[in-house]
């Protein structure tokens, strides 16, 4: 019965008490969900909704941050690395990325905020500022949050980047356009980089989903009031609709994730499109 009534208020909104005689004596007291309601929480006295949509622009704020960062970085230097394979260049990229793959989130986020923002004061302590507010004063306060999730995941990103450039360089379609004439750099960009981008959208919808269900290290650490720090004083103080209600969502990112991925293959590689 709990279930069905769940899946009511998620199409058609409730009431929280769902008490008709209360809702009589006192209409003050009884809290309206609408759809997609996704339950009450009685250890904030709030709907669920009211608290996602107050940490939503949060998490996603820094999700966005961190994936503009890391994929930059990640295919920039994952290429440098492919053309110059081999070199003390390429080892030097590899095994940077292969440093900051081995620190959690904790330590570096502690580092940043420790060194950058407290004892050197190259930028202002991080505090989260609504867009609307300065498009400026935003960006500042996603800097070191945004780097720190940016730092692990583009480790990850070089290593696969250099992979699946150096595999597309090798095919045969890149060898005929370097017999036609065609400069290097085309070549790269044309051909190579079209295949080897490929399997990377797939990680970046998953990983972009994956943060928006909750940086929880990185948002505790700056303490930044979004998704993930919910989950986590949903999980301390046993708030189960707060809890079920952010499951939901993440589940919902990760199947719109993959539709958008879909979609993007068509776009980055024609043969998805022949095929």
């Amino acid at each position: 019965m709990q279930w069905t009534d769940f899946l009511k208020g998620v199409v058609q909104g409730r009431e929280y008490p769902n008490d008709p005689e209360l809702k009589k004596k006192a209409p003050e007291l009884i809290a309206n969900c609408p759809a997609p309601c996704f339950g009450y929480s009685v250890v904030n006295q709030t709907t669920v909704n009211t608290e996602i949509k107050e940490a939503f622009p949060v998490t996603f704020s820094i999700a966005l941050a961190a994936l503009i960062m890391w994929l930059a970085g990640g295919v920039f230097f994952g290429v440098i690395a492919a053309v110059k394979k081999g070199t003390l260049l390429d080892r030097g990229i590899v095994a940077g990325a292969l440093v900051f793959y081995a620190f959690p989130a904790f330590f570096i986020g502690v580092f940043l905020l420790k060194f950058f923002a407290i004892k050197w004061q190259l930028v202002a302590i991080p505090e989260y500022v609504p867009i609307a507010d300065g498009f400026g004063l935003w960006l500042q306060g996603l800097l070191l949050p945004g780097l720190t999730l940016a730092l692990l995941y583009m480790a990850g990103y070089i290593r696969m980047t250099r992979a699946f450039v150096l595999e597309s360089m090798s095919e045969d379609y890149v060898r005929t356009a370097r017999a036609k004439g065609l400069k290097s750099r085309r070549v790269l960009v044309k051909h190579s980089m079209r295949a080897a981008l490929t399997p990377l959208v797939t990680l970046v919808g998953l990983d972009f989903a994956a943060l928006m269900g909750g940086a929880i290290i990185t948002e505790t650490v700056f303490n930044y009031n979004g998704l993930g720090k919910l989950a986590f004083d949903a999980n301390t103080t046993y708030d189960l609709p707060t809890i079920i209600g952010l499951v939901i969502l993440l589940g919902t990112f990760v199947i719109v994730a993959n539709i958008i991925v879909d979609v993007l293959y068509a776009v980055i590689d024609p043969r998805v499109r022949v095929g």
